[in-house]
């Protein structure tokens, strides 16, 4: 029996089912790459929903140890950290995570750099790829060029890249850098192995989910560039799990699933800041019965990263953009240096081994339109803070002091009942409501069903569709 054969035998027995052909052949490819002589070897698995990588990704890991093989599981959000987890039986980390370290310099700043890479003979494969832009890096560098340099600065060491192209690329990005095989090969000098899986599983096939997640990505294939896009775009009969709601069905069905005890696996997606605003309002005030800015059983996510609130030594490393959390407990409200502020007990939602955390948080970032804090914004933060310590003549030590500041650290938080697309991306929840907001026929592209497609692939168990119009559905 060749190498090759004997790998897929190996990766073929941890299969739930006979794989598809397009499995077979990834799984051939990705055995040509594990033993590939070039140093600088990577693969890029790339495959639509329901095409099945993920059962494939999930058997090459759990068969990895009877291939002497050692594998480092990575994906850019704690979220997306859980799911690669929950599929694989093993523990995935954040990039950010695994290839960055605090360290403090000479003046006794804290800041983060890229660690050192230990292993050797090691596999690093990164779920959700899609999501890793040209920035976020530490510094002026940008977090894929260090992904890549860590995991080649190690001994014998190799990089596997895995996501859907279907998906939304980072923000500001008309294409995912890490799944674009060109960029890959130029920009980062990786002799390149790939696979794309496009045929749906059988065990798929019947969900009316993936039926219509499949015809939005034949339909982004179809189209170059941003061409018109012709309408229905769903078919919903005979599809349990996919529900047109419009009238009062929408706040009954609103209200059954943020009613109860699941607030975690439920969560609106909307096209903008401004939307989402409006329905976490709604949400809190007409379902959740709260009348208090914050609360106790409140879940927030975090839209900035933040270094200063966890230790070094904590499992999580930072807090990261993305990251959700259940409010436990709101004490000493403030309004200090123009904002307002309040002290918190948190619960980190996907990370089971981060005890709870006492932070402060900074309540203005609830209700804006904007992402996070505004440049003017952080700016006016930034002085405020720095008036306080005026009085010491060196710039050295007024920054070592701003640096320490709670108030200047505080969490940048909004309410996750409803977020955008690009906050859910890398997360999966049983059920989704995708509002479609203020639509005119202009907006009727190619990454306005990009957006759809990753809407649709966040839910697992029920999607339902709010304010679409008729010419929408077959």
């Amino acid at each position: 029996m060749s190498l090759n054969a004997a790998i897929q035998n190996a990766v073929f027995a941890h299969f739930p089912h006979d794989p598809t052909a397009g499995q077979r052949e990834a799984c051939s490819a990705m055995a040509d790459f594990l033993y590939s002589p070039d140093p600088r070897s990577a693969f890029v698995l790339r495959g639509y929903a329901g095409t099945g990588k993920t059962t494939l990704v999930s058997a090459l890991i759990k068969a990895a140890p009877a291939m002497r093989l050692n594998t480092v599981l990575l994906a850019p959000t704690g979220r997306a950290a859980k799911v690669l987890s929950g599929y694989s039986g093993r523990t995935a980390l954040t990039i950010h995570k695994k290839i960055y370290m605090t360290v403090t310099d000479a003046s006794g700043a804290v800041r983060m750099a890229r660690a050192i890479n230990r292993h050797a003979y090691t596999l690093f494969i990164v779920d959700e790829a899609s999501m890793i832009g040209l920035d976020g890096g530490m510094g002026r560098r940008n977090l894929l060029d260090d992904l890549v340099d860590y995991v080649y600065d190690g001994n014998h060491c190799r990089l596997m890249l895995i996501g859907d192209t279907a998906q939304l690329p980072p923000v500001g990005a008309a294409e995912s850098p890490a799944l674009d095989y060109g960029h890959l090969e130029a920009a980062e000098n990786l002799t390149l192995f790939h696979y794309e899986l496009t045929e749906v599983v059988r065990q798929q096939a019947v969900s009316g989910i993936l039926r219509n997640a499949t015809s939005l990505r034949n339909s982004i294939a179809s189209l170059a560039g941003s061409d018109s896009v012709s309408l229905p775009l769903f078919d919903i009969k005979d599809c349990p799990d996919v529900v047109r709601l419009g009238g009062d069905d929408i706040m009954d069905t609103i209200n059954r699933h943020y009613a109860v005890r699941d607030l975690e696996e439920v969560a609106v997606v909307c096209r903008s800041n401004k939307r989402a605003n409006l329905y976490n309002q709604g949400i809190r005030n007409q379902v959740l019965l709260r009348d208090e800015e914050v609360g106790a059983g409140d879940f927030l996510m975090v839209v900035k990263n933040n270094y200063f609130w966890l230790d070094a030594d904590s499992p999580m490393g930072f807090i990261a953009n993305g990251d959700i959390v259940e409010v436990l407990a709101v004490r000493n409200r403030q309004d200090l240096y123009g904002f307002r502020f309040a002290d918190a007990t948190l619960r980190f939602v996907d990370y089971d081994d981060q005890p709870t955390l006492d932070c402060k948080l900074l309540l203005g970032t609830l209700h804006s339109e904007a992402p996070a804090l505004t440049a003017d914004e952080s700016q006016r933060l930034f002085d405020a803070v720095m008036e306080d310590y005026a009085d010491l003549p060196n710039k050295a030590d007024r920054l070592r002091q701003l640096r320490a500041n709670p108030y200047f650290n505080a969490l940048q938080i909004k309410f996750s009942y409803a977020l955008t697309c690009h906050k859910t991306q890398g997360g999966q929840w049983r059920n989704i409501f995708v509002d479609q907001g203020f639509f005119v026929d202009d907006m009727l592209d190619r990454e306005y069903l990009r957006w759809l497609y990753t809407a649709f692939t966040r839910a697992t168990d029920k999607v339902y569709l709010i304010g679409f119009a008729d010419e929408f559905f077959a």
